[in-house]
């Protein structure tokens, strides 16, 4: 693919809007957001805060600590970090630097404050609308699509801001995204176009996973398998993946490099491509190729699906992983297309029910489909069209995996959300 091919830097522009750094898990970030620009709009301290969410939100913010609280949890959380210390111009860093006397005044305005949760009747899967209060006044914002896709600014009633509420069409297109196309386009990089925010997915992810397998969060995962399971490469990739999770969930105050708007998503993809190079002793140049081929087709993965179904998002980026992994060993069209066709045959009924500390095993079963899909290339084992949802082709797979996730679990992310809030 030559530099100058619009689609070279469609691509460029794909991973530079896909891999951005957040603190903590991306749902709490994206009220936290919300929230610190309300009270920015409001200017001043609310003595009200009305918070409406999509289910979808709901279930990503329930059961995971908001970073640099305390060990708090759940959404009026995430909006009282963001009023008391939220830095809007940061975005899903917006809580990434809360002072020792702040976290006390969040933990206080949350007992002082009248904080009000509903759920969004807008139809959106992706919805958080903001209003804060003081006396007359009021101030609203509303975030939409994605998680900083601000689409709507109110103050006392009057629209400051408002945009046509497509939010996905302000993103770059991802239709163009192939299988093909995103290999030629790793072949053909410029590295300078990618390498600093490649590297800062290396070094953000690494330390959240070192951090993981050193702390004690969640329910360890990463740990477990490390010392349960043995220290083969296998192993070690789902580990290193699982443990930044662990961290991540239980609000470890370190940043990741999210993608597809996910935290737990930017870890699969990137950290067992990382371990693998360690093993191989891959040079840099190769390993930033091979995790622009990892972030890319788990972006193509998800695009079809939507940033939150049922259909848990680290099953594309564990095949996304795989197909790293294939490229870093040599692997082109061939070993990772089948590559990514084993891995979705083998775990695309796994459901989202949220964020949690169980989101680690789940990462560690994505990442083993990955690596199982490309070893069964490697054995000259397939799973073939017609198998299931298996399609033949590639590309006709993901378009089948699309359609699951979209519309065929739409009943499910609707029970899971009820089974959630006990109805």
């Amino acid at each position: 693919m030559q530099a100058n091919d619009p689609k070279y830097a469609n691509y460029v522009q794909i991973l530079k809007e896909e891999l951005v750094p957040a603190m903590g898990c991306t749902e709490p970030a994206a009220i936290a957001y919300a929230a610190a620009l309300a009270r920015k709009e409001l200017g001043c301290l609310p003595g009200r805060v009305l918070i409406e969410v999509s289910g979808n939100i709901v279930k990503n913010v329930k059961s995971v600590v908001v970073p640099n609280t305390g060990g708090l949890k759940g959404i009026e959380a995430a909006a009282a970090a963001g009023i008391i210390a939220g830095k809007s111009e940061k975005k899903l860093e917006v809580i990434a630097e809360v002072s020792g006397e702040q976290k006390k005044e969040i933990e206080a305005y949350l007992k002082s404050a009248q904080f009000e949760v509903r759920m969004a009747d807008t139809g959106r899967i992706f919805d958080i609308i903001v209003t804060c209060f003081s006396g007359d006044s009021s101030a609203k914002i509303q975030i939409a699509d994605f998680h900083t896709n601000v689409i709507l600014v109110e103050k006392d009633g009057k629209i400051r801001y408002s945009n046509d509420g497509k939010g996905e069409a302000q993103e770059t297109d991802r239709s163009l995204l192939s299988v093909e196309s995103i290999i030629d386009f790793a072949d053909t990089l410029r590295l300078e176009d990618v390498r600093e925010i490649i590297e800062r997915q290396i070094d953000f992810n690494s330390a959240i996973s070192v951090e993981g397998l050193r702390g004690k969060y969640g329910a360890n995962i990463g740990r477990v398998l490390m010392t349960g399971y043995g220290d083969d490469i296998k192993l070690r990739a789902k580990a290193a993946a699982a443990a930044g999770s662990d961290a991540r969930m239980s609000g470890c105050e370190l940043p990741v490099v999210i993608l597809s708007g996910s935290g737990n998503q930017g870890i699969t993809a990137s950290l067992p491509v990382i371990e693998y190079a360690k093993e191989l002793k891959t040079g840099r140049e190769d390993l930033i190729r091979s995790l622009v081929v990892a972030d890319l087709i788990t972006v193509h993965l998800k695009t079809g699906i939507g940033r939150l179904s049922a259909y848990c998002g680290v099953v594309s980026a564990g095949a996304g992983a795989g197909a790293g992994i294939a490229y870093l060993h040599g692997g082109r069209m061939e070993e990772i297309a089948h590559t990514i066709v084993n891995a979705l045959a083998i775990d695309s009924g796994m459901v989202c029910d949220g964020a949690k500390p169980s989101c680690a095993a789940k990462i560690a079963t994505a990442v083993d489909a990955g690596i199982m899909g490309y070893e069964m290339y490697k054995n000259g084992q397939q799973f073939y069209g017609g198998d299931g949802i298996i399609a033949k082709g590639v590309e006709n797979t993901i378009k089948n995996i699309s359609r699951l996730g979209k519309e065929g679990m739409k009943e499910t992310d609707r029970e899971i959300i009820r089974i959630m809030l006990n109805e």
